[in-house]
């Protein structure tokens, strides 16, 4: 195991630990893009479900919106997670853009995805639903609400759904960005084939920037931002 490996990993499951994260008994659907992010969180919570505590049961679910022009390489998926040892499952739905034009295409097609995972975990009864948003999300996340919205929130480690018997989790929550790259280097992750159409459309990229900004001024920034997070 590399050093940026063994880092990864330790962080993983501090997380888990300090958030209770996992537990005994849990069975959890990973939400796999097909992005480095999904894609190490396939790797470690495949190698999770192989520690005997806490017992716990992994599948992954890949959503392909059918009136989207995004190709992933669902055979390089299907491939990936067989050697982390995960079951794949693939969910096809779509959107209907001209059903509320208040709302932008990138808004719809994300709420429509994640409807169509959380539809497909409370059918199979996961406890979990585990996506991959590492720390940089959570930082770029509390600025965007700060700058735009005027609240100092941003998303939670654990979170139990209202209308869904289920929790989304997300255990990558102490792991920099950088580091998932450099083991997505190392161990040849495939990018997609094609970027989302709308991506360029949001404001994350530039908050992105500004706190890639704000670290050069100061490099300790992460740690301090993260440490406000933990007390809202």
């Amino acid at each position: 195991m590399s050093t940026c490996e063994h880092k990864i990993f330790k962080l993983f499951h501090k997380a888990c630990a300090d958030y209770s994260l996992l537990e005994d008994g849990d069975k959890v659907l990973i939400a796999l893009s097909g992005g480095k992010d999904s894609l190490e969180l396939v790797r470690l919570l495949g190698r999770q479900q192989t520690i005997l505590k806490p017992r716990i049961e992994v599948e992954a679910a890949h959503v392909v919106m059918d009136n989207i022009p995004y190709h992933s390489d669902a055979a390089y998926l299907r491939d990936f997670c067989d050697v982390a040892g995960v079951r794949l499952n693939v969910i096809h739905t779509s959107f209907d853009e001209s059903t509320d034009r208040r709302k932008t295409k990138c808004f719809l097609c994300s709420w429509y995805r994640r409807k169509a995972l959380f539809t497909f975990a409370q059918e199979n009864h996961f406890s979990k639903l585990a996506l991959g948003h590492h720390q940089d999300d959570f930082i770029t996340t509390l600025l965007m609400n700060m700058i735009y919205q005027g609240r100092n929130e941003t998303m939670s480690p654990l979170m139990k759904m209202r209308h869904y018997d289920i929790s989304v989790i997300r255990p990558l929550c102490l792991v920099a960005e950088e580091d998932i790259k450099s083991i997505a280097e190392s161990e040849g992750f495939h990018k997609q084939k094609a970027a989302c159409p709308y991506e360029d459309a949001t404001r994350r990229k530039d908050m992105n920037e500004l706190f890639h900004i704000i670290e050069s001024m100061n490099p300790e920034a992460r740690y301090t931002l993260w440490r406000s997070i933990c007390k809202l």
